[in-house]
């Protein structure tokens, strides 16, 4: 097992969350492969994006049918500007890739902001570290073993 994986399915345990790590064949990188892998809709997975907001790392945990306005998100974290972080910022802040950036597991906490949309799914599913993996979760508990403000994005 990629030691990213390990180390999410570590962190889930901590939190005493109960779902298992899913790991399908080919890579979900997107939100729609995800969805159609799951056979779920694409609203239903948390997109773990990471901004660079005034150089630190900002963790937005959106819902699949979402896009982030930045100005919104860049005011409600306080920050002067919000943009998208590039691989190395990215890989920098959590340890994780692009395509597979799991909500938790990363080398220092993250601030995070967290999709109130994703509250009307029963299940919501988040990338675990690497781009062939996701695990199940709730958006009560994604606030919960984040830390993560409860916000709308878009």
């Amino acid at each position: 097992m990629h030691p990213n994986i390990e180390k999410v399915a570590a962190v889930l345990r901590e939190h005493g969350v109960p779902g298992e790590i899913v790991v399908f064949a080919e890579a979900t990188p997107t939100a729609a492969t995800a969805a159609a892998q799951l056979g779920c809709e694409v609203g239903a997975i948390a997109n773990s994006l990471i901004f660079d907001a005034d150089g630190e790392p900002l963790l937005v945990l959106t819902s699949g049918a979402h896009r982030v306005d930045t100005d919104l998100i860049a005011r409600t974290a306080g920050a002067e500007r919000v943009r998208r972080a590039d691989p190395a910022f990215v890989r920098a802040a959590t340890g994780q890739v692009i395509g597979g950036v799991a909500p938790i597991g990363h080398p220092a906490p993250v601030r995070t902001l967290v999709d109130t949309w994703l509250g009307k799914h029963e299940v919501v599913w988040a990338a675990a570290g690497h781009p062939h993996t996701v695990f199940p979760t709730s958006f009560d508990e994604l606030v919960r073993i984040t830390g993560g403000l409860p916000v709308e994005v878009e």
